[in-house]
């Protein structure tokens, strides 16, 4: 009897370390994605914002778009920097969202960057599918039916987001709410892959016309590979299988060593050099 209590303490002291440590990972992936996101926020606002408040439009170009200013299109150039500089604040409600000590000390404040989120994430999405196929902003199709597919997962779950909240169903809420963070953030997370693959392996599937098989793959995996790990991490979360959250927090260790990799290549190569 006393062996057999003995080796239930001892598993239940297993299960609250390894439940441990699976949060710590998840904390430092947050760390990771936190300082990543700061650095795409500031580099919108230096790259961009300057330029627009003196009128020199024809400089937005300058950090190598697919298509940016275009003389005589009003309308498609207003679109264009609106997108890019809501983007921004959409990023910093987003990273709000995230922040744990936020919704323990400033609920109100929680709730205020979660509907800017979500309404802007909508816009966003939206105003980019017209940029894509009305605009013409695009390299190749098989890029902007991905594209495409994004904003429907963006539309979809923001639709649920808001309807669990509305039902007061917090626990269904919240895993709905970090899915529509990883779909929104679409474009930050395919520079801090390209970041990441540039910096260990080089521009290998890589092309000008971003048809090259790394490009085709990312493309589409920019939107699976978070959400099946942000999957792997609520599930995990909710499971009493030390071997499951084994896993998950080997899976999110290596993702926030990933996000790390992926920010500073992001900002060496493709933000760093129009700062």
């Amino acid at each position: 009897m006393t062996q057999t209590l003995a080796s239930s303490q001892s598993a239940a002291r297993s299960v609250a370390w390894v439940a441990r440590a699976h949060s710590l990972s998840g904390k430092l992936w947050f760390l990771a994605a936190a300082a990543g996101q700061l650095m795409f926020i500031y580099y919108i606002l230096v790259a961009y914002l300057p330029k627009t408040l003196i009128g020199q439009f024809e400089r937005w170009d300058e950090v190598g778009l697919i298509k940016g200013y275009e003389a005589g299109d009003g309308f498609g150039n207003l679109m264009f920097i609106t997108h890019v500089l809501l983007a921004a604040i959409m990023t910093l409600a987003g990273l709000m969202q995230l922040t744990a000590p936020l919704r323990n000390w400033a609920p109100r404040l929680h709730r205020m960057s979660g509907r800017v989120f979500l309404v802007l994430a909508v816009y966003l999405a939206l105003g980019g599918l017209w940029m894509v196929w009305g605009r013409g902003t695009r390299l190749n199709d098989i890029g902007a039916i991905a594209s495409t597919l994004n904003t429907g997962l963006i539309l979809v779950f923001a639709a649920l987001t808001v309807h669990f909240a509305m039902k007061r169903d917090i626990a269904r809420h919240r895993p709905w709410a970090m899915r529509l963070f990883m779909v929104a953030n679409g474009v930050w997370f395919m520079r801090l892959f390209y970041g990441a693959w540039l910096l260990s392996v080089g521009p290998v599937g890589i092309t000008n016309q971003m048809n090259g098989w790394f490009d085709i793959f990312l493309a589409f995996g920019v939107m699976a590979i978070p959400l099946a790990g942000l999957q792997l991490y609520l599930s995990a979360q909710k499971s009493r299988s030390a071997a499951l959250k084994w896993s998950s927090t080997l899976v999110t260790l290596t993702a926030a060593g990933l996000t790390a990799l992926g920010g500073v290549g992001a900002t060496l190569i493709m933000w760093g050099p129009h700062l």
